[in-house]
This record gives structure tokens, C-alpha cells and sequence, in this order.
């Protein structure tokens, strides 16, 4: 089972709880980006090329649990950037822990088996280490030679020590169906992960290369012709069924942004994970006043191309509990093939794309930049103070 039981009734719970207090839009899981910097430059991330000013800013412990308690989600991601570079990633990671959320500390394994002491294993903690596939593909993939073999060695360790391990794979138009079949065989047989967290690649806007990214209709064929070479070795997703489903063009769902909101060094990030087009100051005013009805496939010109799990797995999860007998259908079935693929959601309607970005972190980094500035008086004020 790629989800222990025990995470499955907790998150099961938290949803039919919102769903029967009415309460229309809740978090499903907390993207906490504590810092963007990062020790490899991967050539589809959106984060590599801030300046130098802003991938040396870091959410502190405090501001990294108040996000936790204020979101109140029941799973927390911790990505970034690279979390386990933060000097306070373990105060972070033990703090969630201590309040029963479900961390994904997700990381590319450079430093994971020199900082594995600092952790304790618990059924709440699950390293994620980024593959991308076989060594070939990964190591050109993250633009460094050796870290494919680095993060295997990494997995190895944590799980000799009794961590909860999964490997999140992004596949780009760089893979074909037998070579990620060949990965999935490799992680689930000779890694023995507790399971593979899959998604097609976003195309950020500030990704360097843009020719790697898949369109929807890619996207569905390739997932289809991967799941038809599924052996005797049945693969273990940390996805809903119903996700899976989506992903092989079975499924046509609109995304659920608020699904997975993110908190990162500029505040809480409109709409979602993938596009930064605004900020907002507190949870609270995140959900209550963002122009959700703006963004999503069909009517947004970004989002057209867009089928990634932070968007779509609370959409996937919605329908499962709302239709659990077509869910089990696909469980005990399998992900069809070979039927017809679900309509596409029309894009004739779609509003263009605005380029807010560049201008918009400019802003907020001043804002941070007055804001640290304005503590930093105060503290050395308050010493004064005290000296005399």
C-alpha cells in the first residue's frame, strides 16, 4: 500500500468533515516552500534564476508553523529550492510532526544521507526524493553528473534506518513509455519505495527550457501507452486512483487550485503552486479573495497545457468520495487504455496570459527587504534599551 492506512483515514476524515459543514474550498495539502535556493540547477524549474538577494531569504520555524496552523491542512510539502539547505529544517520538520500533519520533505538526496541523523523516523515523516527516471535521464534532467546514483544511495540508507520513503518523478517530453515503465519496475522492485508521486511537467514561464514540456494530449497518450506496459509488478502511486484515471485522458476535470496553496517567502501565493501572480498576506484572505474563477484550463491561457497533481489530485479526491463506486471500478480494473479519450475542456474562451512577474517580485522584495529592515531596528532599539 503506497499510503499508510492510518494516513488514508486521517485525510479521508478531514475532507467528508469540511464536505459536511459545507465548507467549499479547504486545503487538501500545504506547499511550504521555506527557501528557493537550491544546490542544482534543473533545466524545467521555475526558481533557479531569482537573484541572489532572494534565494538567500528564508522563512524562519515560526513563520513556517503559524503557515501550518493557520492553513490546517492534514499534509504538508515541504519543497522548494532545496529544504534540507535550510540550517532549521529539522526544527520545521519536528514541529509539523508534533501536531500529527503529514510531512513530504521532498529533496534531490545531495545532502539526505549527511543530514539523516537529524531526523527521527515516524509514520507523519516521508522523505521524497526527486528521480526523473534511470541514471541517463536524471543526471541530464538536473544538469549534474552523479546524482542519480547519489539519491539511490541516499534512499537506501534512509530506509535501512526505517524512514518512509517515495520518489516524485516529473516526466517531460524526454522519456518514452518503456523507459519510464523500466524506472517504475526499478523504484517499486529494487527500491522498494513506499510509492512513486508522478505528474507531467508545468511549463513555468521562467523555466530555461521550454521545448521539454508536454501538451494535455501528449500528456494522456503517454501515461496511457505507460500503463499498458504494467507487468506483474504492480506499481505503487502515493495518487488517487481517480488521478491516475485523469492522467490516461479517462477523466475530464477542471483543477481545484485552492487544493494545494502555497506559502513561501512572499506570503501566501495566488492562485497556486505553479503561478505566481499575486500574494497574499494570511491564509484567511488567500481563500476569500482570490479571483479563483480566472485561472484553470479553458479559461486561463497559462494553464492551458496544465494536468500537474498539485491542481488535480483535490479534484481527483473530490470525485472519489462523491462517485466511490466509479473509483473502485478502477481500482479493481485498472486505468482503461483503450476506450475513447474524455473530451477536452474547450480553450476557445480562454483569457490571454499576463506577464505580471518580474514586476511583482520586485515589489514584494522591497516590501520583505522594508520589513526585515524595520525588525532589525527595532531589535537593536529593544538592546539599547535593555543596555542602559
Amino acid at each position: 500500500m503506497a499510503v499508510p492506512l492510518i494516513q488514508q483515514i486521517r485525510v479521508g476524515t478531514y475532507v467528508l468533515k469540511q464536505r459536511l459543514i459545507g465548507v467549499k474550498r479547504y486545503p487538501l495539502v500545504l506547499m511550504l516552500e521555506p527557501l528557493f535556493r537550491c544546490n542544482l540547477a534543473c533545466v524545467g524549474c521555475g526558481k533557479i534564476d531569482y537573484e541572489d538577494r532572494i534565494l538567500d531569504k528564508r522563512l524562519s520555524v515560526r513563520e513556517c508553523l503559524d503557515a501550518v496552523d493557520e492553513c490546517g491542512a492534514p499534509v504538508v510539502s515541504i519543497p522548494g529550492g532545496e529544504p534540507l539547505i535550510h540550517k532549521e529544517i529539522k526544527e520545521i520538520v519536528d514541529g509539523i510532526v508534533a501536531r500529527k500533519k503529514f510531512v513530504y520533505l521532498c529533496t534531490n538526496a545531495l545532502l539526505m544521507e549527511k543530514k539523516l541523523n537529524h531526523f527521527t523516523p515516524s509514520s507523519y515523516l516521508t522523505f521524497s526524493v526527486h528521480l526523473d527516471g534511470m541514471e541517463e535521464h536524471h543526471d541530464r534532467a538536473v544538469a549534474q553528473k552523479g546524482v542519480f546514483k547519489r539519491a539511490v544511495s541516499a534512499i537506501r540508507a534512509a530506509k535501512a534506518r526505517g524512514f518512509r520513503v517515495n520518489v516524485n518523478c516529473t516526466l517531460f517530453d524526454q522519456m518514452t513509455a518503456e523507459e519510464t515503465a523500466k524506472f517504475f519496475d526499478f523504484a517499486i522492485n529494487d527500491l522498494d519505495v513506499e510509492g512513486i508521486t508522478v505528474s507531467p511537467g508545468y511549463a513555468y514561464e521562467r523555466a530555461p527550457d521550454q521545448e521539454q514540456f508536454l501538451s494535455r494530449r501528449k500528456t494522456k497518450q503517454l501515461f496511457r501507452d505507460i500503463f499498458k506496459l504494467q507487468g506483474a509488478c504492480k506499481w505503487r502511486f502515493t495518487q488517487s486512483t481517480l488521478f491516475k484515471d485523469f492522467l490516461a485522458g479517462n477523466q475530464t476535470y477542471e483543477c481545484t487550485p485552492w487544493g494545494n496553496p502555497t506559502r513561501n517567502i512572499f506570503g501566501w501565493q495566488r492562485p497556486c503552486y505553479l503561478l505566481g501572480e499575486g500574494y497574499a498576506d494570511s491564509f484567511r484572505q488567500l481563500m476569500d479573495d482570490t479571483a479563483w474563477d480566472q485561472y484553470g484550463t479553458g479559461r486561463y491561457e497559462k494553464c492551458a497545457n496544465c494536468m500537474v497533481h498539485c491542481g488535480y489530485e483535490a479534484t481527483a479526491v473530490n470525485d472519489t468520495l462523491s462517485h466511490p463506486l466509479k473509483a473502485l471500478g478502477v481500482l479493481i480494473r485498472g486505468v482503461n487504455t483503450e476506450r475513447p479519450m474524455a473530451p477536452e475542456i474547450p480553450l476557445d474562451n480562454q483569457r490571454p496570459a499576463e506577464f505580471v512577474f518580474e514586476g511583482l517580485v520586485k515589489t514584494l522584495t522591497q516590501k520583505r527587504e522594508e520589513e526585515e529592515a524595520l525588525r532589525q531596528a527595532q531589535t537593536g532599539s529593544q538592546q539599547s534599551s535593555n543596555a542602559a
